[in-house]
């Protein structure tokens, strides 16, 4: 009798012990702790495609032989990269216009793309060189994170992997920033993130 009762008890100890006192994983609100901070129907995800280029998608069919060639695809560095993390990237994506104020980034799409030898080149030559090219090697489409902005522009990235980052996204402007029609102003910068570090950086820049 005495056995089965301390059979018993181990077992109740045991219990409490790998489940009473281990925190459960709560999973994490992709629109924070506020339902209307980020909501759903505030964001236009429609342009996303499969087949975009980190170039903001430019690129047509043809044609291809005349644009810059791309470096070949560093798969070990891809492969060397961490696929999960517990970072945050937040911030509002606007542009300030001609008459010095903001113009937000309404709905708009960003993504992050890992800082490697590939999308170096692209931020150099493309970015701030201006050069159209060749279109992205699709294995890099596994790498890059995608988030959407509200209607205030105001955009965030949760579970992001420690790394650097190019922070890329786009802005619609008009005659507010000196264009006879509506255009799409393509933003970049650079980005680190670590650990469960919470990264505040506005995607903006001013109209020329």
């Amino acid at each position: 009798m005495f056995k089965t009762f301390y059979a018993i008890g181990l077992f109740l100890v045991l219990t409490f012990l790998f489940t009473g006192c281990v925190p459960r994983e709560v999973p994490l609100n992709p629109y924070g702790n506020s339902a209307n901070k980020y909501n759903v129907n505030d964001v236009d995800l429609s342009d996303l495609d499969e087949n975009m280029t980190e170039s903001e998608m430019m690129i047509t069919e043809e044609g291809e032989e005349s644009k810059m060639p791309r470096i070949e695809f560093p798969t070990s560095e891809y492969y060397a990269l961490p696929r999960t993390g517990r970072g945050t990237i937040k911030g509002k994506i606007y542009i300030t216009d001609l008459y010095g104020s903001p113009v937000v980034g309404a709905g708009t799409r960003l993504y992050l793309n890992p800082i490697t030898s590939y999308s170096k080149q692209w931020y150099e030559e493309s970015y701030l060189g201006g050069a159209r090219m060749q279109k992205a090697d699709s294995r890099l489409f596994n790498y890059l994170k995608f988030t959407a902005a509200n209607s205030n522009g105001d955009f965030a990235f949760y579970g992001v992997p420690n790394g650097s980052y190019y922070l890329i996204g786009t802005v619609k402007c008009a005659e507010q920033c000196g264009f006879g029609s509506e255009k799409s102003i393509r933003i970049a910068t650079r980005v680190s993130v670590h650990g469960n570090q919470v990264v505040k950086k506005d995607l903006t820049r001013v109209a020329e």
